[in-house]
């Protein structure tokens, strides 16, 4: 998979924050923020293909983590993103 072309990560206020670029991708009706942990692998992969295990793996290398742990939330996360239509 893939984050989808036109969001972009950006730091607003102190808070991790996507934003939408293009007329398909708007709306104003939610903003979608992102913890340390979501916006540390959003910075990795972007722009990149990857996997939900190259995910687990990023975890895992940056946190102490157990790996039942890191797969769990890494698959919400990526549940959110795939809702959000942040992900193809």
């Amino acid at each position: 998979m893939k984050i989808k072309n036109g969001f972009e990560l950006r730091e607003v206020c102190g808070e991790n924050v996507i934003i939408a670029h293009g007329v398909d991708n708007i709306d104003f009706t939610k903003v979608i923020s992102l913890n340390e942990s979501a916006a540390f692998l959003w910075k990795q992969v972007a722009g990149l293909e990857f996997s939900e295990e190259d995910l687990v793996q990023l975890l895992l290398g940056e946190y102490e983590v157990e790996e039942s742990q890191a797969a769990e939330d890494v698959k919400a996360l990526l549940t959110q993103w795939k809702a959000e239509g942040l992900v193809e």
